[in-house]
């Protein structure tokens, strides 16, 4: 795997993003959107609540971590998609450039996109709502590693499913956050869901983060079962990448071997 051909698919998504406005309103204005609604939100819930209690803390670090990691998934799908969208795809792989140098310059540009995502929804929440994320202390590191890696591992497979079935298959990964963000406590406790969504929670990974987001906010304590949790996510995060990698490989090659890559052009007219 050659570096200069990883960064030419970078640059070339940087280029994309910076030169089409509806790219960069599409990256960052729901975002924003989403900081700026759930501020006033938890503001006014905490108005009607106890003086001892702040509904800022608990939700705005929530919003911008869950922020952050559906910014890496969709970055991978969007880098995907603009090359489905431009019938640009099959002259990627027609070129010398490797599957994996393609993938990894992807995960480049949405790792990149994510950060400045984060960067501005800190900002906003400072300035508007006081809010400081670092609060939390050097625990924001693992916790962001944790759901970039995750995040890494949900655009691949996205991007797999639609290798798999054809660009119809687009549609499946927009709302995959959406989804995700019922099972992974972002906003609630694990503990409010039924049994059963309760158990598929138990092996999604920002499950455990946001359990010990809400410890550190509520009791401003970190104790052992914070560490735990963090350990638990981080292993199902890592197996989870390594899992979709494979199948994204595996899909990508019995595509070649039936010539099936070839529909990704004739789809798109």
């Amino acid at each position: 795997m050659k570096l200069s051909r990883t960064a030419a698919i970078f640059i070339r998504q940087i280029f994309l993003i910076s030169s089409n406005p509806s790219r960069l309103v599409s990256i960052f204005m729901w975002l924003i959107i989403d900081v700026v609604q759930w501020g006033f939100i938890s503001r006014y819930l905490s108005s009607l609540g106890s003086d001892t209690f702040s509904f800022i803390t608990v939700i705005l670090g929530a919003v911008i971590l869950w922020e952050f990691m559906s910014r890496i998934q969709q970055g991978i799908l969007m880098g995907f998609m603009e090359d489905i969208w431009t019938q640009n795809l099959i002259n990627l792989f027609a070129s010398p450039l490797k599957i994996k140098e393609y993938l990894t310059g992807l995960v480049m540009t949405s790792f990149t996109t994510g950060i400045i995502s984060f960067l501005i929804m800190a900002l906003l929440a400072g300035a508007i709502f006081g809010y400081n994320i670092l609060r939390i202390g050097l625990l924001i590191i693992p916790f962001m590693a944790i759901l970039l890696i995750f995040g890494i591992s949900m655009g691949i497979l996205v991007i797999t499913m639609i290798f798999k079935f054809g660009p119809t298959a687009e549609w499946l990964g927009w709302p995959v956050p959406l989804v995700l963000s019922l099972f992974s406590g972002v906003f609630f406790p694990i503990s409010t869901l039924p049994e059963w969504m309760g158990i598929f929670a138990m092996i999604i990974p920002p499950s455990y983060i946001f359990e010990a987001l809400r410890a550190i906010i509520t009791t401003g304590s970190y104790d052992y079962s914070i560490m735990q949790r963090l350990t638990i996510s981080a292993f199902l995060s890592v197996i989870y990448t390594i899992a979709t990698s494979i199948l994204f490989l595996h899909v990508y090659k019995k595509n070649l071997e039936k010539g099936n890559i070839a529909r990704f052009n004739a789809e798109a007219l």
